[in-house]
């Protein structure tokens, strides 16, 4: 198994280029599905998720290929009974080809979608969704079926669910006639999946918004989009900044995204300059607790920039609150980071207080998950020592050549296979 060794105290300075966003890539390599038109989709992350999308797509009938960051992608006819069931299985995101596949083909049977295990990451809100617009769901203890065709309706999201609000978006667009959604996810990634549907001619109001007004039924063209710059990348890396005191720049990116991330920094004593789409960090004189991380929906505190915001916690002087509101299973990573000497109080499966400064000894430690084993890449980048992070597939699979970049902003960091 691949494994990261990276020796502790390298200061970081430089500018780094921020990748495609994963959270976006997939729901519109998923949508591309929804045109038997070509696609040219540019700024994709060459990532693990992204290729296991890919050999979905390639096994359903998809044309397509991958190079240099664009996929070129055409999918005229869909065997439905050819969605491998492994693959699904693998990532969270397969949960996406529901809408699409019930669209092109009036039915689907869909695993049980694997990714990240996060605490009760429940398809109720997907079944929800599919039911509202007229999809009949099948019995089945293993898997998601559904059949039927789509109709235009008016419907409150259940929860406010990034994916399931993606789906009902791509359901939307199929169904004949105006669809009012209230309550939608407004995260960047939902908003390029609809300037990815509006580059393919649909008709939607209200982007950004919790409140989405889609014309649905026209039959979609072909189209070029490029993926939006990936916000939670761009987090990690000016953390690895503020963390080794540097000086920091990371570019393609829109900074608005990250303004909740930034106000959180900056209170803390982290000096930040900002454009349209750039962010750098500059070393801080004094770093003080946060009174409180509070994840949240968008555009509030991203719960996927909460572990590697731990590290910096860790680093700062006094009692820090964190409050984890969406995902019960996000503290998996405080063993591995109480190895390397972190204090860390767990206070139920929701909150923790994070005491610092401490300094951190080098440790192996392992990915529980994505951001996690971001997390623990970044403890060892302000380590004493040598850190060892196992299980570094979890991290291939959402940041493209992180330790390549870290590298060129002058971290001592390596992969051992």
């Amino acid at each position: 198994m691949a494994q990261l060794i990276i020796q502790g105290g390298k200061k970081l300075n430089g500018t780094v280029r921020i990748s495609g966003s994963k959270n976006a890539a997939l729901p519109i390599l998923a949508a591309s599905l929804l045109t038997d038109r070509p696609c040219e989709i540019r700024n994709v992350p060459n990532i693990g998720d992204v290729h296991t999308m890919l050999s979905i797509l390639r096994s359903l009938g998809s044309e397509l290929e991958f190079h240099r960051n664009v996929v070129r992608i055409q999918t005229k006819q869909i065997d439905v009974s050819r969605l491998p069931r492994d693959l699904c299985m693998k990532m969270r995101a397969s949960i996406l080809l529901l809408a699409p596949l019930l669209a092109r083909c009036g039915k689907v049977d869909l695993p049980y979608p694997g990714g990240c295990v996060l605490g009760k990451r429940s398809a109720y809100s997907h079944v929800s969704v599919l039911e509202t617009f007229g999809a009949k769901q099948k019995n089945k203890a293993d898997s998601l079926a559904f059949s039927g065709k789509f109709s235009a309706t008016h419907m409150t999201m259940p929860e406010f669910s990034v994916t399931a609000t993606e789906n009902a978006i791509m359901a939307a667009v199929a169904a004949p006639g105006k669809t009012m959604l209230h309550l939608a996810a407004t995260e960047p990634h939902v908003r390029d999946l609809c300037d990815f549907l509006v580059a393919l001619g649909a008709k939607i109001e209200g982007i950004g918004t919790h409140r989405l007004t889609i014309f649905g039924g026209k039959k979609l063209h072909g189209g070029q989009h490029a993926v939006t710059g990936d916000y939670l990348e761009a987090g990690t890396l000016l953390l690895a900044g503020a963390l080794t005191r540097g000086t920091v720049t990371i570019t393609n990116i829109v900074a608005d995204d990250l303004d909740a991330f930034v106000y959180l920094m900056r209170d803390m004593g982290v000096p930040i300059v900002r454009t349209k789409s750039s962010i750098t960090v500059k070393p801080y004189k004094k770093l003080e607790a946060a009174r409180r991380l509070q994840t949240n929906v968008f555009p509030g505190f991203p719960t996927d920039l909460q572990p590697p915001f731990c590290i910096l916690l860790t680093q700062a002087a006094g009692d820090s609150l964190i409050h984890e509101t969406l995902f019960e299973g996000r503290f998996k990573y405080f063993g591995e980071l109480e190895k390397m000497g972190a204090k860390i109080k767990v206070l139920n499966p929701h909150q923790a207080v994070v005491t610092g400064p401490k300094k951190l000894k080098g440790k192996e430690v392992k990915s529980w998950d994505l951001r996690a084993g971001a997390a623990m890449v970044l403890a060892g980048l302000v380590a004493n020592g040598t850190t060892k992070v196992t299980d570094i597939a979890y991290i291939d699979r959402g940041y493209e050549k992180f330790e390549e970049k870290l590298r060129a902003l002058g971290a001592d960091i390596v992969r051992e296979n």
